[in-house]
């Protein structure tokens, strides 16, 4: 008898291999997309506790939700606004002074100019400031690759910090109904009550992951604060308040809160040294102790697989990868609890066939 080629089943394998592939390859070339929107995934986590709140103690308004984001939004950028502030008689002038200054900056650095006033700033011979100026006109193509590729992450950086509140007050407002089209869009009638309880389950996750993150800024704020009132620090609650909101952004995020502390310390002649090794100390135990443990509490996770799994996030996918390795692994455990369940369900309620009782012969 002749098969056709190619055969149902292998028909189906090679359209499924198929189909996985597409979705593989628009995966990466969305992949600016799909972090700015996973990022606002959360940032809309993080503020609906405060939505809630608002919704459930307000006088007016109980029954509209849109009214009391706007009021969340608000008390954020109040509560921006106030740590600038505070920031503003160290920070702020200086920043702009250093904006200002840094196309004639540059322009020095690809010339070499840079080294030799540096060297007379700081009682070099001749000798090592032209050598030093030498060194910067050979690697002037590469410095300037470095700075173009330098402005490009910091335009994708502020873009994403212009655009994910934005996408964040939507998902707030309309997130329940987003949600609901999505399973009606996946699902049939058979399978929407397990799809339903597939997204309640990503949404307790992702209210443990937002909560674990928030007990680590407290514990910045609480730390970085007691150490700079300690040490004398001025605008200690500022700068605490500053390093406990940096928490919520990975490496990035710390390395801006100590270039700030240390900056600050530096132009009030306080002790930033003593300020900066404690800074240090607190990012180790932090990273290797505290972090784990909190993270892997709320997500019901082991401390050692929080850590590898934020190491395998860093090697592959950078500072982005190191944010969403955790919330993505959790995700995919839930997933594979809620399908190994429904699987089980299934099986519970499949009737076993009954062995025939075997008739021995008298």
């Amino acid at each position: 008898m002749n098969m056709a080629f190619p055969d149902r089943r292998t028909l189906n394998v090679l359209l499924t291999t198929l189909l996985f592939a597409v979705v593989l390859a628009i995966v990466y070339v969305a992949r600016a997309v799909i972090v700015i929107f996973a990022f606002s995934i959360l940032f809309a986590y993080l503020i609906n506790p405060m939505v809630r709140f608002l919704q459930c103690h307000s006088l007016f308004f109980k029954n509209l939700r849109g009214p009391h984001v706007a009021e969340a939004y608000l008390a954020l950028l109040i509560v921006i606004g106030l740590t600038v502030h505070g920031l503003a008689p160290q920070l702020v002038p200086g920043l702009v002074r250093f904006v200002r200054g840094t196309p004639t900056m540059m322009e020095g650095v690809y010339s070499g100019d840079i080294a030799i006033d540096i060297g007379h700033r700081n009682g070099w011979d001749e000798s090592q400031a032209l050598r030093a100026k030498a060194f910067l006109q050979q690697r002037r193509e590469s410095i300037r690759g470095l700075v173009e590729s330098t402005k490009q992450i910091l335009s994708v950086v502020f873009g994403g910090i212009v655009l994910i509140p934005i996408l964040g007050l939507f998902l707030l407002s309309d997130g329940e109904k987003l949600a609901n089209g999505i399973i009606q869009l996946v699902s049939t009638k058979e399978t929407s009550a397990e799809a339903r309880a597939l997204v309640a389950d990503l949404n307790d996750m992702l209210r443990h992951y937002i909560r674990a993150k928030v007990i680590l800024a407290v514990l910045s704020l609480f730390f970085c604060s007691v150490a700079m009132l300690l040490l004398r620090y001025p605008h200690a609650l500022a700068l605490g308040l500053l390093a406990g909101v940096l928490e919520f952004i990975p490496v990035v995020g710390w390395i801006t809160a100590l270039a700030t502390i240390t900056t600050v310390g530096l132009a009030t002649h306080s002790h930033w040294v003593w300020m900066a090794a404690l800074l240090g100390l607190w990012r180790m135990v932090m990273d290797y102790a505290i972090a784990p443990r909190v993270v892997g509490h709320e997500l019901e996770m082991h401390p050692l697989l929080a850590i590898f799994t934020v190491m395998v996030g860093g090697a592959i996918g950078g500072i982005v990868g190191i944010y969403l390795s955790v919330p993505l692994v959790a995700a995919l455990r839930v997933i594979w609890r809620r399908h190994s369940s429904s699987q089980l369900e299934k099986a519970s309620k499949t009737p076993k066939a009954m062995n025939p009782i075997p008739i021995v012969s008298q």
